[in-house]
């Protein structure tokens, strides 16, 4: 029975894939890549040979509806990402919602995403908590903060290492120096790392330092 699969990869150890997903990216007739180059690379790690279609931001509206016809056509697909869950700050929505618009059946595998280990690492309360990934850059990001201001959930952001220094600027300002927070950088990767502490104290910490990789930023809730 043709079906999409949404495929979950590893964001850092190629040793965080599942049996199932390595399974499903066997049987599938065609893989869905943001990036093919470094899905092809992902796939020959396992030994594994697939035609791939591209599928990104920048051209899904014009592909997404061929990609669907095909499935209802008959071909079983998996849809992946360069890192961790699809449609989680990743190409995946538009095609999800379309598919199942379409009578196709979708199935997600359970997998990696950075926003949980970053999460429970922390330390801050995770009973609740709020998930934003990347604010605005520009319009709309202060009236973002300004409502979050008051949000008394755990909050969960993607960030750039090049704005690093400058969204945690932006939280001192809206959250207040004492607000208790936490950088994760590079999870799941030799150089992984997290970072504890007030945001006045992250601020100092990062200040000086040339910052790379993916970031995830956990910042405590107000308190009631």
């Amino acid at each position: 029975m043709s079906k999409l699969y949404i495929v979950p990869t590893p964001i850092g150890n190629l040793e965080d894939i599942t049996l199932r997903a390595i399974r499903i990216l066997k049987e599938v007739d065609t893989v869905i890549a943001e990036d093919t180059r470094k899905t092809g690379f992902l796939l020959k790690h396992f030994d594994i040979t697939k035609p791939l279609v591209s599928f990104h931001k920048f051209n899904e509206h014009k592909t997404v509806y061929n990609l669907i016809g095909r499935i209802q056509n008959g071909e079983t697909m998996a849809l992946v990402s360069d890192a961790g869950t699809p449609s989680i700050s990743d190409p995946g929505f538009l095609i999800v919602r379309e598919a199942i618009a379409g009578g196709v059946p979708v199935e997600c595998l359970p997998g990696a995403t950075a926003l949980i280990p970053a999460l429970v690492n922390s330390g801050l309360p995770n009973d609740k908590f709020c998930f934003e990934g990347f604010l605005p850059q520009k319009k709309g990001r202060q009236k973002r903060l300004k409502e979050l201001a008051g949000e008394e959930r755990t909050m969960v952001f993607y960030e750039s290492p090049f704005r690093l220094d400058k969204a945690l600027a932006q939280f001192m300002e809206f959250f207040g120096t004492e607000r208790r927070a936490t950088i994760s950088r590079e999870i799941s990767k030799i150089h992984e790392e997290t970072i504890r502490g007030t945001l006045e104290q992250l601020i100092a910490h990062f200040s000086d330092k040339d910052v790379k990789g993916e970031i995830v930023i956990c910042v405590e809730g107000k308190r009631v």
